[in-house]
């Protein structure tokens, strides 16, 4: 048998014309609140996990997404040197989820001008994937004596591409100094890094540690499969693996000694190494869910103010369909089914201007932001495709529970009452 409900219920919502008929000023508010609930809800989402998944790439892209690293050390960039050798570094490559690895060192140490000086952290790496896709002056380092710099940090020492500048790094109390040429400016817009990072070739950071350690420089020297630097970066395909993978690197490394014999292994995520930037991304959640429990409820009050209408507007209807031997769940049906038209239609046009408002960021980067406070330039914009399809079912889900108690206005109806009325 057909469904006669919602036939009544199209008949009801389109003319024969196919125009709408619900033109009454409280259903096309109850239509515009739905809009801009789902609006909201679907650029909220967008924006936050664009905050998220940049701020992390930025922060990976400067420390990887796990650490190796000796035990002994500090909590500072100045790391006690270990020994990794080919084989460690194949046998993580070959762990699931595990993009890249690469050996890195790092030395605190301080740049000097005629008018300036600045305290900054040498980092030495073989991996130029992030600071390639940053570049934006100059070239990547293609010799020892050769960096890049971050456009803050050249900016605040005055100092361009080609240019000398001094760098003076402790050990102990001898006090080292290495002429550097600025190869070329970086900039990943996360100003709390940028500020501090100075990076060159793994070889010439290599350099200074290795002279701390001359029973290192001896070893490294007889195999050429050893390498004495402050750890080793892990970066991931997908960040949503990291605890994952990083739980599996520990127990394959805990209680192991590095190749002198001397440090054990630890093994750190970026999460542990910068908690103050990820317990702010952690309240971004909290914002997202009360952001979308408040739009939920503003889209639900407005559909069931919107139905209540429909229902007062369709009583001599109600009477007349109920004189015919129409039951309460019937009239009810009809009226949900056009309430539901009324959903759809406000989820439609909601996800219609939600996604062009985020497309627009996302294409123009319209909407600029302080980098020193949100460790970006502008607001960032991802598209979470999975997240806003179970956003648009949630909210459909809701708002059709919702309109089951106030359809019930329909069972107080009665045939004798409406036709003595008229």
């Amino acid at each position: 048998m057909p469904n006669n409900e919602l036939k009544i219920a199209f008949r009801l919502y389109y003319s024969s014309q196919g125009q709408e008929r619900n033109s009454r000023p409280a259903v096309r508010v109850a239509l515009a609140g739905m809009i801009v609930g789902v609006m909201v809800m679907i650029v909220t989402i967008c924006i936050v996990i664009g905050f998220k998944q940049t701020v992390a790439r930025k922060v990976a892209g400067f420390g990887a997404h796990i650490q190796l690293v000796s035990f002994e050390n500090n909590n500072t960039y100045d790391l006690q040197p270990i020994e990794v050798s080919d084989s460690l570094l194949a046998s993580l490559r070959a762990y699931e989820h595990v993009r890249a690895v690469a050996p890195f060192v790092t030395k605190p140490g301080m740049l000097k001008t005629d008018s300036a000086f600045h305290g900054m952290v040498l980092k030495g790496t073989d991996y130029w994937d992030f600071f390639a896709a940053n570049l934006v002056e100059g070239a990547l380092p293609e010799q020892n004596n050769q960096v890049l710099i971050s456009r803050l940090m050249a900016n605040a020492m005055q100092l361009g591409v080609g240019q000398n500048v001094l760098a003076y790094f402790v050990d102990d109390t001898d006090i080292r100094a290495r002429r550097f040429i600025i190869s070329g400016i970086y900039d990943s817009g996360f100003a709390q890094l940028d500020d501090l990072f100075l990076i060159s070739p793994l070889s010439t950071a290599e350099r200074l540690i290795n002279s701390k350690r001359d029973d290192f420089s001896q070893l490294s020297t007889l195999n050429s499969q050893l390498s004495i630097v402050s750890g080793v970066e892990i970066l991931l395909d997908d960040i949503r693996y990291l605890e994952e993978t990083a739980d599996r690197i520990y127990f394959a490394t805990v209680n192991h000694l590095d190749e002198d014999g001397y440090h054990a292994y630890y093994v750190q995520t970026l999460k542990e190494q910068n908690p103050a930037v990820f317990a702010w991304l952690d309240l971004l959640d909290m914002n997202v869910v009360v952001i979308i429990i408040l739009m939920l409820l503003v889209a639900g009050f407005n559909i069931v103010s919107g139905l209540i209408i429909m229902i007062l507007d369709g009583v001599q209807l109600i009477g007349t369909l109920k004189a015919l031997g129409a039951d309460n769940r019937f009239v009810r049906r009809i009226f949900i089914y056009q309430a539901a038209l009324l959903i759809g239609k406000g989820i439609l046009w909601g996800n219609i201007f939600g996604l062009g408002l985020a497309a627009v960021q996302y294409f123009t980067h319209l909407i600029p932001l302080e980098a020193s406070t949100y460790y970006v330039s502008y607001v960032p914009v991802e598209f979470a495709w999975t997240w806003i399809i179970a956003l648009n079912i949630l909210t459909i889900v809701i708002s059709l529970l919702i309109l089951l108690l106030p359809s019930l206005i329909v069972t107080k109806i009665s045939p004798a009452k409406v036709m003595h009325f008229e």
